[in-house]
Parts: structure tokens; sequence; C-alpha cells
């Protein structure tokens, strides 16, 4: 199963690019759209869960646009993921996301939606690098700067 999601914003142009691309899968496609104005016709959708980790784990690919917490999760869960930045985001910040976890081995970065039928073909002999999240120094931080002050 491909799973497709969007988080709580909108990204009709990837929806709108897996919905033209699902008939022509093998495999079945479930799309996430958020608050999206289009809704999907070869797919089954829906727009929000309280969690997307149980599709997640049933999916073999997840298509994301490229949100820290989604790709984190996916990952965290051994995903082969397909990130897909939405150019609508503050100052494009989606794409060095995404690139930075393209660089290091972790997903398929799909630079352009146009693009998504071949980053999908490349993530079915994908073999990702496993994520390992960077050690949390937050508390050393606050205690640093509280002995600062």
């Amino acid at each position: 199963m491909i799973f497709v999601t969007v988080g709580h914003t909108d990204f009709d142009a990837l929806v709108r690019e897996m919905d033209r691309l699902a008939p022509e899968l093998d495999d079945e496609v479930l799309m996430q759209i958020g608050r999206g104005a289009y809704e999907p016709e070869h797919a089954r959708y829906f727009r929000y869960a309280p969690a997307l980790e149980p599709y997640m784990e049933r999916a073999d690919v997840v298509v994301c646009h490229a949100g820290l917490g989604v790709i984190v999760e996916a990952l965290g869960l051994g995903k082969r993921v397909v990130c897909v930045p939405n150019p609508a985001t503050y100052h494009g910040h989606q794409a060095s996301l995404a690139e930075i976890f393209s660089r290091d081995g972790h997903l398929i970065w799909c630079r352009r939606v146009e693009d998504l039928k071949e980053s999908l073909e490349q993530a079915r002999s994908f073999v990702p690098v496993p994520y390992e999240p960077p050690p949390c120094r937050i508390h050393e931080v606050i205690h640093a700067y509280l002995r600062s002050i």
C-alpha cells in the first residue's frame, strides 16, 4: 500500500498527481488530504485522523510533503519515503529538509510533483539508511542559559 499524507495543510498538486497515477499502480493508494480542495477519484482518502502511524505501519511506501514531523515518524517506522516539498510553504523550508534527509540516504527527494511517477519507481528498490534521531540536548542549553542569567 502507498500512503500519501499532506499533514494539516493542503497540497492539492501532490494529491491530484497521486490520484492520476493511482490507476496505473499495482499498489492500493490511500491518501490523507488535509484541508485541500481536490478530492481523489481513483483512491481512498480521508482528511484527518487522530494519528497517522496506523496508516504508515500498513504502508510499503509513504509519500509525503516535507514536514519534519511526518518525515521523522515515517523513517522511525523504517518506511521507504518519497518526499515532495510543498512549494507554497514558508521560504521553501520543506525543500531544505528534503535535501538534508535525501543527502543522508534516508529518503527519496522528489523535487517536482511532475516527477512523482519516476520517484515511485525508484522507491521499489530503494533501501533507506536507517534514521537515528540526534540526542536531545535541550536540557543542557536551558541549564546553561539559566546559569548565565
